[in-house]
């Protein structure tokens, strides 16, 4: 891996584990193994090495999610396996969690690859759900867009409250909960809905 790549990934964990605030210059050229002057030459300062590492946990978050999306099984199968996915649940999403950083927030720059994933998320699940709609698979009468809007919010939701109990028991009891009104829109054969 590069210098470049490296201030990159060092950020990244960083920005995760302790925030904007918490990410300082010396943090991340200690982490990267890169000195000062590599820092500057690759980037223009911090906020633009940040910028750079939410971007990149924001293409790598959209990557994950795709390939559970537009993989393989029925609409409800494949949003299910989203849900499930293995995930670090007790260090947190690691876009989510910015959303909680006010530096971040009040920066349109660093906000705009946080803003712009949760709607691509949020705009993907609800394709989904209505392409399980339209084939018949999800009841006729399912709001699309306003259950991706759930399915996004019990996931972030469901970090805090396992970050909260210090278990991801939490966590995985929100999913379940979740998955089980996903599951109930799912239309039984004979037209049931």
């Amino acid at each position: 891996m590069d210098t470049r790549e490296r201030l990159i990934e060092s950020a990244r964990e960083l920005l995760w584990e302790r925030g904007y605030v918490g990410t300082s210059p010396k943090a991340i050229q200690e982490r990267s193994g890169a000195g000062q002057g590599s820092m500057y030459h690759h980037f223009h300062g911090k906020p633009d090495l940040a910028l750079a590492a939410i971007s990149r946990s924001a293409e790598e978050l959209r990557a994950r999610a795709e390939a559970q999306l537009s993989g393989p099984g029925t609409v409800v199968e494949r949003i299910v396996a989203y849900l499930r996915r293995e995930r670090d649940v007790l260090k947190g999403c690691p876009v989510g969690r910015l959303t909680q950083d006010p530096d971040v927030m009040s920066d349109p720059e660093l906000r705009g690859p946080v803003a712009e994933t949760f709607a691509w998320l949020t705009d993907r699940l609800a394709a989904l759900l209505e392409e399980g709609r339209a084939n018949g698979e999800l009841a006729a009468g399912l709001d699309p867009e306003a259950t991706a809007g759930t399915l996004v919010a019990v996931l972030q939701g469901a970090y805090v409250l396992a970050r909260a109990a210090g278990s991801p028991e939490a966590y995985e009891q929100a999913v379940d909960g979740a998955v089980g009104l996903l599951t109930a829109q799912v239309r039984r054969s004979g037209g049931d809905e």
